[in-house]
């Protein structure tokens, strides 16, 4: 049975003894591949073939080393609404991607995801002996010692265990097979709390909030120098933390709210290393801190996914030649406008996408694309995010074609 009728069937359970969960969107079917018809006699010989280099991994040009096909994974994100941008003109929208459109790079790492849902939406493939250690390392770094720590996780106890099997048995419901596993780890200190999820983001809560300096800006709609200045103010305090051979300030964002109010975020990541691994590093390896209504640090936030099942290094198309699969139709979406046309294409980058249900973590060019349709009358502008695979076709089993729907 679905996790959303266990919820309807425990709604009279107090909070404190279960969560409610939200399902992401069920996936979309997947598009169907468009063949050109030869006749029954040639299109059966086509079939064949394609059915004979399924079977078979690819070889990328020059390199022996076997390269498997990929599978897009179109529906991978847990965010409500479409990916969009709003600001009145694109250079607004700021980042220090590593990535640039003049880099010289022929080939990127491919990592499959440990992570894994049913259709239950549970996820399977997670190690808690990772989920540990990370949370006993970020512990040593803010001064703790972690053989101390007492470490817990949010699986419910036996008694509530039993009035959830008890509450389903009414209605001749069952639970899920796996539905009590553990998906966190918590250890707290004091003015501190860890907790580690099945993603491997570790999220540090300070009780109560700290303030900085006064000289310090740090809040919601601070500007990029004000920003700026308290990351750098940070960047020393929590250097411990940060942990990075080449710590790099990423003051991200620049886009509007509804109140026109524009609003940047606080980053850092590791710019050490070769060009590919600041890249890697930029996308997956990065700690980011937040600061509450008041202006005080109340939460920072590192993102360490388990990279360590990698697929393999595979060949990219280049930027041009992303622009021409957009043109075609051949991308990824939240947005629900058809992409507008080439003209309409305001900025280029080369990312990740990380959603947690991603099969395979590869890299994709992402276009930011104004939306006609959006613009207001003050000259506001809605940039919507489109995806083109950065993998060469060749090496894809399902390249997007989009079809109106959401990816």
């Amino acid at each position: 049975m679905k996790k959303e009728e266990i919820s309807d069937a425990l709604n009279m359970l107090h909070d404190d003894i279960i969560e409610e969960t939200n399902l992401v969107r069920r996936e979309k079917k997947k598009k169907r591949l468009h063949w050109v018809k030869w006749g029954v006699v040639a299109a059966c010989l086509v079939l064949a073939v394609y059915a004979g280099m399924r079977m078979f991994p690819k070889k990328s040009p020059g390199n022996t080393i076997e390269l498997p096909l990929l599978t897009i994974s179109e529906n991978s994100t847990d965010s409500m609404g479409f990916e969009g941008y709003m600001a009145y003109d694109i250079s607004e929208l700021t980042n220090q991607n590593p990535w640039k459109e003049t880099t010289e790079i022929s080939a990127l790492p491919v990592y499959q995801n440990p992570l894994s849902y049913d259709e239950n939406s549970m996820a399977s493939g997670a190690d808690s002996d990772k989920m540990r250690e990370l949370l006993m390392e970020i512990a040593g770094r803010l001064g703790l010692d972690p053989v101390s720590l007492d470490i817990t996780d949010n699986a419910p106890d036996e008694e509530t265990k039993q009035k959830i099997i008890e509450k389903l048995q009414i209605g001749g419901d069952t639970v899920p097979e796996g539905y009590f596993e553990p998906t966190s780890l918590t250890a707290e200190a004091e003015g501190l709390k860890i907790e580690v999820d099945q993603s491997m983001t570790a999220t540090i809560f300070f009780e109560p909030a700290i303030s900085l300096p006064e000289e310090y800006n740090f809040t919601h709609y601070a500007s990029y120098e004000e920003l700026l200045k308290a990351a750098k103010y940070l960047k020393k305090e929590y250097q411990n933390l940060i942990h990075f051979e080449d710590s790099k300030i990423n003051i991200y964002g620049g886009d509007y709210n509804i109140n026109l109010q524009q609003v940047y975020h606080i980053e850092f990541f590791d710019a050490g290393g070769s060009q590919t691994e600041q890249i890697v590093n930029y996308n997956f390896n990065r700690i980011a801190f937040y600061c509450n209504d008041d202006g005080d640090l109340f939460l920072a936030r590192i993102y360490q996914p388990d990279l360590s099942q990698k697929v393999g290094d595979y060949p990219i198309i280049t930027a041009d030649e992303a622009s021409d699969l957009l043109s075609n139709g051949n991308y990824i979406t939240s947005v629900p406008y058809e992409m507008a046309g080439l003209d309409y294409a305001a900025k280029v980058e080369l990312v990740y996408r990380r959603g947690t249900r991603e099969q395979y973590y590869m890299p994709y060019y992402c276009f930011y694309v104004e939306i006609p349709e959006l613009e207001e009358k003050n000259g506001l502008k809605t940039y919507g995010a489109y995806y083109v695979p950065a993998v060469r076709s060749e090496y894809i089993s399902n390249m997007p074609l989009w079809d109106g729907g959401f990816n």
